[in-house]
């Protein structure tokens, strides 16, 4: 018999909204530090552990998940002087470390648990100096991302003094010399009014100077700080969401000048010596290459160095003498080398249906590195020569042990969305035949879905699973326009696609109803929500990862001012009016069957509260008491940044064995 959950009382709270009065019967679920949520959280926890425990197959996944990420992780390469700095995990190392190479010899530079004391300590970012003599670092615990700057002297390893908290997301660069760096950082405890600061090393943080940020909006956040290879010219890149920007310039020490303010459109903008240059949809949907003068930097006057073309330039970056660009071509990479005027010199060989992960280049060296990553293919470094496009492979990851890539094919198949308009979707594995299928996307915030080596994936793949990642609205895979119809008016278009790929998929026969599952997370999350709730008779089986799922409330927790422009506000009527109609919270009806559901979250989740998840929990198993609805609280976890094995495996090991034990 499957074990009854907890019963979870309603104390309706119903706020009238333009004249709309709308019901939130679990409102007092959202303070996670009450003793009576937090008594609910264990509750749930023993009735979710004594469902997932009882599947048989948990303890062989479990296993052959820690054999696969036991692989490991290559980030990309950051050539700086003579030496390449690059992220990787390898073996049973819990957190991938910051590694320094010099000639064929390599050195952890960074071990964050041994730096940061904590099992669970994490680098967020890093930032070499020009010279690569210093490196500025992000570490953080608990998955909170609430970064303390620190920085490592490279010849020695040697960690300074200096300890200068609240640097989430931060945006850093070093003065030529060394001897100071400009580098952003938030107020105590807060998640706005981000501001750019100067601090001149081995001095006390209370002596910086603040050099940016006064009079920006409280939602504005810094998207680079680039400063020219002399030190006279500085560039500030500030982002509005994600399809706004300005540009500020500071030329001889001048005060900053806006020299760009862009209503709908973005431009980052960083120095190649003493060139600035940048990338930009500006007049160009696809986004095009460009050089900015800086004594007469209006967009009137910018050089194209690499037009807009049909592929969606994704970014760029320069060798001693030539320029690397990275394009989307159908969401898979493809990189061109250029003159540093930006004449096509032609194409490198990349394997098909790939994503270039880092683009490692600097204009003070010679070599270009590649990290690049499939599907069914751990990433591999390539070392470029730009002026010729050959390569040589200078590192890679190897494979699980016994895992058969040619026994996953991967190819694309199209699909129609409700409204006609056409995209694709991967399709990785099982090629023909019964067994189950999981459909995964996102559809947000600019960001595209490529193909990348997923080791979690190896025991679904290997149980016979077809894994599917559809290419949706709101991203970035078809350019500026493809985003703009999947936000805000438009989100709803981002669901249908979801749904009409699953529809694709059932027509093909490579799915039934009861076999096709469906995951995503933090905006994915949103999005299986969405479509659990408009279409619950099509899937077999949802996996809804620290997800957005009360629409109506979302921007009231954490940083979620900041995706106002990506989803809308609630203080607009007519935002009000498209949020709650999608909101998956108030969208759930009594009287249906819903699809068996497991969410997860992370109690120090600094992007999405896990408020989302803890409601809708008690929701689902209000509305669908014959259901099953679970839900996975992990301690000292965030978003999932910087999670540590211990702690990916055993959370992995229920995702998966939660879809294979209820998809049929």
């Amino acid at each position: 018999m499957t074990p009854r959950p907890p019963l979870t009382p309603a104390e309706p709270v119903v706020d009238t909204i333009h004249g709309v009065p709308v019901m939130d019967p679990f409102r007092w679920l959202e303070d996670g530090d009450s003793a009576q949520v937090r008594k609910w959280v264990a509750e749930q926890d023993d009735y979710t552990r004594s469902v997932l425990d009882s599947y048989p197959g948990r303890e062989a996944i479990a296993k052959r998940l820690l054999e696969a990420l036991s692989c490991g992780v290559l980030g990309p390469s950051a050539p700086r002087g003579d030496r390449r700095f690059f992220t990787r995990r390898t073996g049973a190392m819990e957190q991938p470390a910051l590694y320094v190479a010099e000639g064929e010899a390599e050195r952890i530079l960074v071990d964050p648990i041994q730096l940061g004391g904590d099992a669970t300590a994490a680098l967020d970012w890093w930032y070499p100096s020009p010279d690569g003599e210093l490196l500025a670092i992000g570490l953080s615990v608990a998955g909170d991302e609430r970064s303390t700057l620190r920085i490592v002297r490279v010849t020695d390893g040697r960690v300074l003094e200096e300890r200068i908290p609240n640097c989430q997301w931060a945006s850093v660069a070093f003065e030529p010399g060394n001897e100071a760096l400009l580098y952003t950082r938030f107020a105590e405890g807060a998640f706005y009014d981000q501001r750019a600061w100067r601090h001149v090393i081995g001095t006390p943080i209370e002596s910086d100077e603040l050099v940016f940020g006064e009079g920006l909006g409280r939602t504005d956040t810094f998207a680079g700080i680039s400063i020219s290879e002399s030190g006279s010219r500085r560039a500030i890149n500030i982002h509005r969401g994600w399809d706004e920007s300005s540009l500020y310039v500071s030329v001889d020490h001048r005060p900053y000048e806006e020299v760009f303010s862009g209503a709908g459109e973005t431009v980052n903008a960083w120095f190649n010596g003493d060139r600035l240059i940048a990338h930009t949809n500006v007049a160009a949907p696809n986004w095009r290459l460009v050089e900015i003068d800086p004594e007469n930097p209006g967009s009137e006057s910018w050089k194209d160095l690499v037009a807009e073309s049909s592929a969606v330039l994704v970014n760029a970056a320069s060798t001693r003498d030539r320029l690397l660009v990275h394009h989307l071509v159908n969401a898979c990479s493809n990189v061109s080398v250029h003159s540093l005027d930006g004449a096509f010199e032609g194409l490198i060989d990349l394997p098909p249906l790939a994503t270039v992960t880092g683009l490692g280049a600097y204009p003070t060296c010679g070599d270009a590195f590649l990290t690049v990553e499939t599907f069914t293919r751990p990433a591999f470094l390539l070392c470029v020569d730009p002026a010729t496009g050959r390569y040589e492979e200078s590192g890679h990851l190897d494979a699980p042990p016994l895992f058969d890539a040619s026994r996953y094919p991967v190819r694309q198949l199209k699909f129609i969305s409700k409204d006609g308009t056409e995209s694709y979707m991967f399709l990785v594995g099982r090629q023909a035949g019964d067994g189950p299928t999981v459909l995964s996307g996102y559809g947000g915030f600019n960001l595209p879905r490529t193909p990348l080596w997923t080791p979690t994936l190896v025991p679904f793949l290997e149980a016979g699973g077809l894994f599917v990642v559809a290419t949706l609205r709101g991203g970035n895979e078809y350019g500026e326009e493809w985003h703009r119809a999947g936000m805000r008016e438009s989100k709803q278009n981002v669901f249908d696609d979801f749904i009409a790929a699953g529809e694709e998929l059932l027509r093909q026969g490579l799915a039934r109803v009861s076999s096709l599952g469906i995951i995503g997370g933090s905006n994915g999350g949103l999005l299986v929500g969405a479509a659990m709730t408009q279409r619950p008779e099509l899937f077999g089986a949802v996996v809804c990862r620290v997800p957005l799922l009360d629409m109506v409330r979302y921007e009231q927790f954490r940083i979620a001012e900041l995706w106002n422009r990506e989803y809308g506000s609630v203080k607009n009527a007519d935002a009000f009016e498209w949020l709650h109609a999608y909101s998956p919270y108030h969208r759930a009806a009594p009287g249906v069957r819903y699809p068996p559901l497991l969410l997860t979250t992370g109690e120090s989740d600094a992007r999405v509260d896990p408020m989302h998840a803890r409601k809708m929990a008690a929701l689902m198993q209000t509305l669908n008491p014959e259901g099953l609805t679970l839900i996975r609280v992990e301690p000292r976890a965030g978003h999932g940044q910087g999670k540590p094995v211990a702690k990916v495996v055993p959370e992995e090991a229920d995702v998966w064995t939660f879809l294979l034990n209820n998809l049929r």
